[in-house]
C-alpha cells in the first residue's frame, strides 16, 4: 500500500495525523522498535538464551520480519465472545487449522489462540508460525458474568507444543484483579524459565470507570497505569485498546494523579494519548501493541488510522483480529496487509 493510499483511507484525518508533531515526549527519550530490537532491549536484562532465542523468532517472521513491528493475528474470542457470535459471520474458523492459515497467508509475525485450537494442529504448523498460546480467557458462560480471568491450559502445555510465546489477559482495576496480577506474574515466570516470550494483556473492568455517560475504560491516563503494572510483572510485550479518552482519574476521582500528567505528559490529540502508553511502557523498552478492535463497515480505514497512531506513538505493532477474521479471507488478508504496510512505510514516521 502506497503512502497516497494511506492518506487517503485517513480521509480528512490524514493531515492531522501524519503531519503531527508530539510535543509532550521527546522522540530522543524513547526506545523504539527497530532491527536490533533484541540486542538492544532485552540481551541486557534477565531473560535466558532461551527466551532471548523465542523473542527473536517472534520478530524474524512475516512481511515485518527484521523490523521490530508486530503484527499478530489473535484468536480466542470464540471463549471471550461465544465462538457462535464470533465466527457466525465467516464459520470457517469454526476449524482451528484455518485460523493458523490466516495468520500464515496474511504474514503475521505470530498467531495468538487457545490452548485447544493451536494444540489441535500443532504437528503441523508449530515450524511454520510462531504459536503464542493464551492461557487463561473469561468464559462469559456463567451468569451473571463477572470480570474474572481463569487458567485453561498450563505453561508446560505451551512449551510442548512448541510456542514461542504465552499470552495472559489481567482485568485490572475489577475485585478479582490482586489475585490474577499474582496468578500471571507465576505463570510469566515460569514462561520465562522454560524460555517462552510473555504477552500481556492490560485491559480494564470496573463499572465505576463510566461516569456521567462517558467511559475512560480506554482512558490514556488508566490505561498507561495498567500498562506500568503489565511490565512490571515481566510482561515482554503489551497489549493495550487504543486511548479514546483521557482523565480517568479526575472523573472516577480515585487513586493518585498529578496535574501534569494532562498538561505535560499528554494532549488530546490521538498520537500524544497513545504516547502516554508508550512512555509507561518503561519508555517504550517493552513494546506496545494495539488492538484493533470489533469488526464494522470501515475497518480496512480503522485499522489503517490505529496503525498510523500506534507508530507515530512509538509504539510496536498491532494485534488485530474480529477484524480480519470475521471478513472473507481474501478481505481479511487485505487489512492485515494494509496494516503491515503502514509499518513498511518509512513516509509514517515517529511524531
Amino acid at each position: 500500500m502506497s503512502y497516497s493510499k494511506i492518506q487517503e483511507l485517513l480521509g480528512e484525518n490524514a493531515k492531522s495525523l501524519l503531519d503531527h508533531k508530539s510535543k509532550t515526549m521527546p522522540n530522543d527519550n524513547l526506545h523504539l522498535p527497530g532491527e536490533d530490537w533484541i540486542d538492544r532491549i532485552f540481551s541486557v536484562s534477565d531473560r535466558n538464551v532461551r527466551t532471548l532465542r523465542s523473542l527473536q523468532t517472534l520478530f524474524s517472521h512475516g512481511r515485518l520480519k527484521d523490523t521490530g513491528y508486530l503484527s499478530i493475528l489473535p484468536v480466542d474470542q470464540g471463549i471471550e465472545h461465544s465462538a457462535g457470535a464470533s465466527f457466525s459471520p465467516n464459520p470457517i474458523y469454526f476449524d482451528p487449522e484455518n485460523i493458523v492459515k490466516l495468520a500464515i497467508e496474511a504474514g503475521c509475525n505470530a498467531v495468538v489462540s487457545t490452548s485447544g485450537v493451536l494444540s489441535i494442529v500443532a504437528r503441523k504448523y508449530a515450524h511454520k508460525i510462531p504459536f503464542v498460546l493464551k492461557f487463561n480467557h473469561n468464559e462469559l458462560l456463567s451468569y451473571p458474568n463477572i470480570y474474572d480471568q481463569i487458567k485453561f491450559a498450563s505453561i508446560r502445555q505451551a512449551y510442548d507444543m512448541g510456542c514461542v510465546a504465552v499470552g495472559a489477559t489481567i482485568y485490572f482495576g475489577s475485585a478479582e484483579s490482586r489475585h490474577q496480577i499474582v496468578e500471571v506474574a507465576k505463570a510469566f515466570e515460569h514462561a520465562h524459565d522454560l524460555g517462552m516470550a510473555t504477552i500481556l494483556w492490560c485491559y480494564l473492568r470496573n463499572p465505576a470507570f463510566k461516569v456521567d455517560g462517558e467511559d475512560y475504560h480506554s482512558a490514556a491516563d488508566l490505561t498507561g497505569q495498567a500498562n506500568h503494572l503489565g511490565v512490571t510483572i515481566q510482561a515482554d510485550i503489551i497489549k493495550q485498546k487504543l486511548p479514546t479518552n483521557n482523565g480517568g482519574y479526575t472523573a472516577v476521582k480515585f487513586g493518585k494523579y498529578s496535574n501534569e500528567m494532562y498538561s505535560k505528559l499528554s494532549s488530546d490529540h490521538p498520537i500524544d494519548l497513545c504516547r502516554y502508553q508508550v512512555i509507561n511502557n518503561y519508555m517504550g523498552r517493552i513494546g506496545l501493541i494495539n488492538s484493533g478492535g470489533a469488526s464494522g463497515e470501515n475497518d480496512l480505514a480503522q485499522a489503517t488510522e490505529t496503525a498510523v497512531i500506534n507508530k507515530r506513538a512509538g509504539g510496536m505493532g498491532l494485534i488485530l483480529g474480529r477484524k480480519a477474521f470475521q471478513k472473507p479471507i481474501k478481505d481479511g488478508i487485505e487489512i492485515i496487509n494494509s496494516v503491515q504496510d503502514v509499518y513498511l512505510c518509512d513516509k509514517v514516521t515517529i511524531a
